[in-house]
């Protein structure tokens, strides 16, 4: 009984040390891409079917005008600041897609720090903490929020959102370092092990 016991503790101290391992390995992950990725988010007045159906449409219509105004920035900073010069027209497109669907809820768009849980985007999850995001907030912004990286782009570079295509998945290579690539396409693998493993503790 005694060395049942042992063991068994032993089994927790090891679990332990290998989830404290894997926290901290998620915290430099996504400390070093926070300094590389712009992410684009989108808030829903509500959860209600019609305000999350029109989060979409929002997003929609952002990521049209986005799509060309973006089209060819060299970089992260470049990047940011073509969006925060056009945040006015980013207001105005999601205020006009709200308008024509019988809507009148107010719109705020602005570029900053927010913090984002564990989020996993095609074959990519990216750890959750803090990131710099343009954040598109729709009326009471009380609803489920949409998603995705807008640099390198990954958002708007064809119609099928939540698909990463060769030439993105190429992008996202040449920001992220090696090791960081190969970490958030690993990440959603070793989340499965762990939920795995808990299910015979």
């Amino acid at each position: 009984m005694k060395k049942i016991a042992q063991v068994f503790l032993y089994g927790m101290v090891g679990c332990v040390l290998i989830a404290g391992a894997f926290r901290y390995r998620s915290h430099r992950l996504q400390e070093g891409m926070a300094e590389r990725i712009l992410r684009f988010h989108v808030i829903a007045n509500s959860d209600e079917q019609t305000d999350q159906e029109l989060k979409l449409k929002v997003r929609d219509r952002i990521g049209e005008y986005l799509g060309t105004e973006l089209d060819g920035v060299g970089d992260l900073a470049e990047c940011e600041q073509v969006v925060k010069e056009h945040l006015t027209e980013i207001e105005d497109c999601a205020e006009s897609i709200i308008e024509e669907e019988g809507y009148t809820y107010p719109v705020r768009a602005m570029v900053g720090d927010s913090e984002f849980p564990e989020k996993t985007y095609g074959s990519y999850t990216f750890p959750g903490g803090t990131y710099r995001a343009l954040k598109v907030i729709i009326g009471e912004g009380a609803g489920k929020n949409w998603w995705c990286v807008m640099y390198p782009n990954l958002c708007f570079a064809n119609s099928v959102y939540e698909v990463v295509d060769e030439d993105s998945d190429q992008k996202l290579r040449a920001v992220l370092t090696q090791d960081e690539y190969a970490e958030i396409m690993a990440e959603g693998k070793i989340r499965i092990g762990f939920k795995y493993l808990n299910f015979f503790h």
